[in-house]
């Protein structure tokens, strides 16, 4: 089989699953125009439609949905050739995709990518940031990271971090007009920012903890963001008080930038953790990742 040919079966593969050539280019690094000439010459090559694509749709054509139920599983019997390849390089090579949530990417995954770019130099990484819940294979992400309990069913999961406390902050200038709250019911005379998930769309609801007990109450949400980046600034701003993980805001406690209020009242978040299918065969350099950011 020559190459353009194959080469052309691998790009029709990945826009089906894609769902849009847009995103089959990102995930294949390259653009979308030459995806379409390469499906324009696959059909030519074969005679036969496989796509129908509108400017708002795009689907297989049942002959191109019988082709492709056929094609995938030499597709994949590829992937696990390359993946035996793959166990006998000198040092781990590649490419690796990694989704994760803003706080543990910052405060998880950077700090570890230094030491693990000078041990593993033939190895990229992609990191997108993304709050929301992500199909981690659909997506063709090589593994996700949540918060434990945020995990898509039937992944392997390695632990990458203690629990994650969060802290109640304000800043200086915010409670120099006002009493600061020393109990979850003064919250109701304050200006409370909150955070809404990205994937769900609903508000999320304070928790609180005391003695063993973890109860929630409603605030007034005078300031909504889906971004714990901009609920921060937000905080430092002075716009109210704002309930956030603590390594995302102890700089700005140690600067003064913020004051922690509600001290003791804060909750605990689970660990995060680093899950990846477990029917797809790991390379070198993802077992490599792994190592460098288990705990």
């Amino acid at each position: 089989m020559d190459r353009d040919l194959w080469s052309g079966l691998a790009v029709f593969a990945a826009i089906v699953e894609a769902g849009s050539f847009a995103r089959a280019a990102v995930r294949l690094g390259l653009s979308a125009s030459a995806l379409s000439h390469a499906m324009r010459v696959l059909e030519a090559r074969l005679g036969i439609r496989l796509l129908d694509r509108t400017t708002r749709s795009l689907a297989p054509t049942q002959a191109g949905a019988d082709f492709l139920l056929s094609l995938r599983p030499a597709l994949a019997s590829v992937e696990e050739a390359l993946g035996t390849l793959d166990l006998n390089r000198a040092r781990p090579a590649g490419r690796i995709r990694v989704n994760a949530h803003r706080s543990a990417a910052v405060h998880v995954v950077l700090p570890r990518l230094a030491g693990f770019a000078d041990a593993y130099p033939d190895v990229a990484l992609e990191l997108v940031v993304d709050d929301g819940l992500v199909d981690i294979v659909a997506e063709r992400f090589d593994c996700g990271v949540r918060h434990e309990g945020e995990l898509q069913r039937d992944m392997i999961s390695v632990r990458i971090s203690d629990p994650v406390p969060l802290a109640f902050v304000a800043a200086p200038a915010y409670l120099e007009a006002r009493e600061a709250p020393q109990a979850p019911d003064d919250l109701g005379r304050h200006r409370c920012l909150c955070y809404r998930y990205t994937s769900s769309g609903t508000i999320h609801v304070w928790e609180f903890e005391r003695d063993g007990r973890r109860f929630e109450r409603a605030v007034p949400g005078a300031f909504v963001s889906n971004d714990v980046d901009v609920m921060r600034d937000a905080a430092v701003a002075a716009l109210g008080v704002a309930c956030l993980p603590r390594p995302h805001v102890d700089r700005h406690l140690e600067s003064g930038a913020l004051v922690e209020v509600l001290a003791g009242w804060a909750p605990v978040l689970p660990p995060n953790h680093l899950y990846y299918p477990s029917r797809r065969q790991p390379t070198s350099a993802f077992r490599a990742f792994v190592a460098a950011m288990r705990v």
